[in-house]
């Protein structure tokens, strides 16, 4: 006899598989990338075999902002909970492109050993060539309406490090306060989903 389902029973929801997402998506363990979708290696100018079984650390401009992400991550991502942040990738051709990427992870102890990410390009331009890497990482916090003294909590600096950071990135975009530094940063950026 076959089983059926009684009034008021649901059916068990489908589960969709990476390549069924839209979206750029990426599972990671201990930030290697061991499943992604065709939309996530194109956005890299790749295929999903190409990045299967590959570190992250290929797809950042430099191994200090792998390391430097790294970091963050490891100490802002509770297990179950979702981090993002706005960062530059490079792509298989050396093109360097701003990306927000949100995450969650399954492991409370360690945010790293299986997580799930979404990456989205953003329209903005890329300035690094002048801009540091920590100063990339500055203004995406202070985008993210943190002050000085949460920044510096976050990411291991001094108040007064993150403050000289912040005026050195508007005197180099050329604004005269933080309101217009984030107007600068966040121009043509998309709308968060």
């Amino acid at each position: 006899m076959s089983a059926s389902l009684s009034e008021g029973q649901r059916s068990p929801p489908h589960r969709f598989t990476l390549d069924e997402i839209p979206v750029p998506m990426v599972f990671a363990t201990h930030r290697i990338i061991r499943e992604c979708n065709a939309e996530f290696a194109a956005l890299f100018g790749f295929v999903p075999d190409d990045l299967t079984d590959q570190s992250f650390s290929r797809l950042y401009p430099e191994i200090a902002d792998f390391v430097r992400t790294g970091q963050m991550w490891r100490s802002h991502l509770p297990g179950g909970q979702v981090y993002y942040d706005e960062r530059i990738m490079v792509g298989a051709g050396g093109q360097r492109f701003w990306c927000r990427v949100n995450g969650r992870t399954r492991d409370n102890a360690d945010p790293f050993a299986e997580a799930i990410y979404c990456f989205e390009p953003m329209n903005r331009p890329v300035t690094e060539a002048a801009m540091t890497g920590r100063q990339r990482q500055i203004l995406t916090l202070v985008a993210q309406g943190k002050t000085n003294a949460v920044i510096a909590e976050e990411i291991g600096l001094s108040k007064r490090t993150v403050e000289a950071h912040r005026l050195r990135l508007m005197r180099l975009v050329r604004v005269r306060n933080t309101a217009e530094l984030v107007a600068w940063f966040l121009a043509s950026s998309p709308a968060p989903l």
